[in-house]
């Protein structure tokens, strides 16, 4: 089978933003969402910088036991799962009679488990860790608690691919509805905030310490550029069969028409032009599309010197001399990480709706590679009706998704 598949729905929780409406006003305007959290510094962090999410107030809105064994990432997932359920037309009746699968990406629960270590140094009884940590610590906890909120019977699983997790989530669920084995799947990426969550990528110097100005810190493919800023939250949307879509009267908001992925086979922490280019011509192969084609690229570009370098030569062998638009919307989010893949296709889809380029904020002095890149670093009102989105993490794994306007 080679089934049509299109997002009929799309939720996002973000330091730019905990709806829709917030959203694309920020990344209109190029609001940052990036602030100073002395928490952090006071832990020892060579850098405070973090994108500010707020947590939501989910008391009165799920029941306790629910939320004992929810995640700081589950309850970003939560939220953005249910409006993405909301847009798509698909309710607790729905639910309950159809089969809906669920594939999120995330690749870690650092607070439940350094908790869970302290109680144990402090107490040394297993038995007050108490179920509740157990189900948070576990990188399948965003999925079990979808598919325990929503009641969900389809695919079940987590994706753990570094920053590329969100968007192998839905490039898995693209693949699985094309194949016919799934008509409708939630996926999507989580990524908690707190200041155990990436302490250990500190010690790897991959920080940002430019905190005098925590909102010009993110500079993807600036010269002066010295690390990325950590964020999170979550993202969700509603993968479906095209004909499905159509038959239950769904909005459609956009289709998804390539994925493509690679390994680079280097170093643990080494990106790879090569392994880029390799990942998003074959997305481009399988969406049937050229480099003429594409109007906007969100690049990966997380600000990180090397990072940015590799993906800008990648983008150059494909894209010089191109019409494509490129930003990156890390300038205003940070590196939203487990998430980025998934909440990068929100923003995407947005600007598509909108027909406007987010900027690529802090972008002042291009470097020797980023100088060739069709980069813009003010708003531009542009119809929007093909789409490159880059995802790339640690251990050499990349994603590229492809998606179009549906009336295009």
């Amino acid at each position: 089978m080679n089934r049509r598949v299109v997002i009929t729905g799309m939720g996002i929780w973000s330091c730019i933003g905990t709806s829709i409406e917030e959203v694309t006003e920020s990344l209109y305007t190029g609001r940052s969402g990036i602030g100073l959290d002395q928490d952090r510094l006071d832990y020892g962090f060579r850098s405070g910088l973090t994108g500010i999410v707020k947590r939501p107030q989910l008391k009165g809105v799920l029941d306790r036991r629910t939320r004992t064994g929810m995640s700081e990432e589950a309850e970003y997932a939560f939220m953005a799962s249910r409006d993405a359920f909301q847009m798509s037309k698909i309710d607790d009746d729905y639910l309950n009679t159809n089969e809906v699968g669920v594939i999120f990406g995330n690749d870690s629960s650092a607070k439940a488990v350094v908790e869970s270590a302290y109680l144990m140094d402090e107490k040394h009884d297993t038995a007050l860790i108490g179920s509740g940590l157990i189900f948070q610590g576990m990188n399948s906890t965003v999925n079990m608690n979808m598919n325990t909120i929503f009641h969900l019977r389809g695919v079940n699983f987590s994706v753990s691919s570094a920053c590329a997790s969100g968007s192998h989530s839905i490039g898995l669920a693209y693949l699985l509805i094309k194949q016919g084995l799934q008509d409708v799947v939630l996926c999507g990426g989580a990524q908690e905030v707190n200041k155990y969550a990436m302490s250990t990528f500190d010690a790897l110097n991959a920080f940002s310490v430019h905190m005098d100005e925590p909102t010009k810190a993110s500079r993807p493919f600036d010269r002066d550029r010295d690390g990325l800023v950590p964020s999170g939250g979550a993202a969700a949307l509603v993968l479906e069969d095209y004909d499905h879509a159509v038959k239950r009267g769904a909005n459609i908001l956009a289709e998804v028409c390539g994925y493509g992925f690679s390994s680079n086979g280097g170093g643990i922490s080494q990106p790879s032009d090569e392994g880029s280019f390799i990942a998003v011509t074959r997305a481009m192969k399988d969406a049937g599309v050229t480099a003429d084609d594409i109007d906007y690229i969100n690049a990966h570009a997380t600000s990180t010197q090397q990072g940015d370098m590799y993906e800008a030569m990648a983008l150059n062998r494909i894209f010089k001399g191109k019409r494509a638009l490129v930003s990156s919307t890390k300038s205003m989010t940070g590196h939203e990480c487990w998430m980025a893949g998934a909440s990068e296709i929100v923003y995407s889809i947005i600007m598509m709706q909108k027909g406007f380029v987010a900027p690529n904020i802090n972008f002042v002095n291009p470097d020797e590679h980023s100088r060739f890149l069709n980069l813009t670093a003010e708003t531009v009102e542009k119809e929007i009706n093909v789409v490159l989105s880059n995802s790339f993490g640690f251990g050499g794994t990349n994603s590229a998704l492809i998606i179009k306007n549906p009336n295009f």
